[in-house]
């Protein structure tokens, strides 16, 4: 199945004063890599999540935001820590008889020093949150992956159009090629006879020419590379089954450039360097495009 790496799940569960909420977002990237933003409450259950997340995406930069509410939750309460408001205190003092200060500590700088007073979360029993924060993470996985797979649908479509393309340009360079070699030893008698006039050819001495000039622009070997990985893209495309499309086309594709750098660089045709540009710039297209799949 190919998906694409850009999507967007949202999943709610409630039970009674308790509401879990998920949102999923993923864009582009090399690996898997995801960030979690959620409330401390939830902290224990960070492993969980990651491995739940894990079933449904497998590369890509995702963000996940979950919440927690409980209606019948105080919250944060107001905690007065007194031992710390001593230490303050007790070493204030000392720094007034060691610099000879006369101001008095005052109330209002005891209370606003760190931690005298902090907001915490009030006690709760959150042992049994998995079940609901599962059923919100399942919810949104599975709408997430919906969403990567109808995208993946369409970018599926739209290589299958470029791959055909690119055959129909490996198919004219095939044809093409032999033509090369025959104008060529045309060109060749041409001009020797223009020298030699009435003079008698080497028909040996072209042969040994030609041959020469056929092996070194010859292509084939190249071709057939390009054929194969062309059809071992369409094969994968196709397939309904799979994890790592993206990673398996992105090294085709690659295969593909390097084949059709060495077709450009052993011609001297016009028209078959015309359409080895057409190819590198479809190629091009393709691995652009493989970018956005899982």
């Amino acid at each position: 199945m190919v998906c694409s790496m850009t999507g967007f799940g949202r999943g709610e569960s409630v039970e009674g004063s308790r509401r879990v909420t998920v949102e999923i977002r993923s864009v582009n990237n090399r690996f898997l890599d995801l960030s979690m933003k959620m409330p401390r409450s939830l902290y224990p259950y960070e492993a969980k999540v990651r491995a739940e997340v894990g079933r449904f995406i497998r590369r890509g930069k995702v963000d996940l935001f979950i919440s927690y509410v409980n209606q019948e939750d105080p919250g944060e309460e107001v905690c007065y820590h007194s031992s710390l408001a001593a230490e303050y205190l007790r070493h204030l003092g000392e720094m007034k008889e060691m610099f000879g200060f006369s101001e008095e500590v005052s109330l209002a700088l005891l209370a606003g020093l760190p931690d005298v007073f902090t907001l915490e979360d009030s006690e709760r029993d959150d042992t049994d949150l998995w079940p609901l924060l599962e059923k919100a993470l399942d919810e949104a996985g599975n709408a997430i992956l919906q969403a990567r797979e109808k995208e993946g649908e369409f970018l599926r479509e739209d290589l299958l159009r470029k791959l055909g393309a690119m055959t129909e340009e490996v198919d004219f360079i095939t044809q093409r090629a032999p033509d090369i070699v025959t104008a060529y030893r045309a060109r060749l008698t041409g001009k020797i006879q223009d020298l030699l006039g009435d003079t008698s050819v080497d028909e040996a001495r072209i042969a040994q020419e030609v041959t020469m000039y056929a092996d070194k622009i010859c292509v084939d070997e190249e071709l057939v590379r390009l054929r194969s990985h062309i059809c071992a893209a369409w094969d994968l495309l196709g397939a309904t089954e799979g994890d790592g499309v993206g990673r398996r086309l992105d090294f085709l594709a690659q295969e593909m450039n390097r084949e059709a750098n060495t077709i450009l660089s052993k011609t001297d045709d016009a028209e078959i360097s015309n359409t080895g540009i057409l190819l590198k710039t479809n190629i091009e297209k393709v691995r652009e495009q493989i970018q956005n799949l899982e």
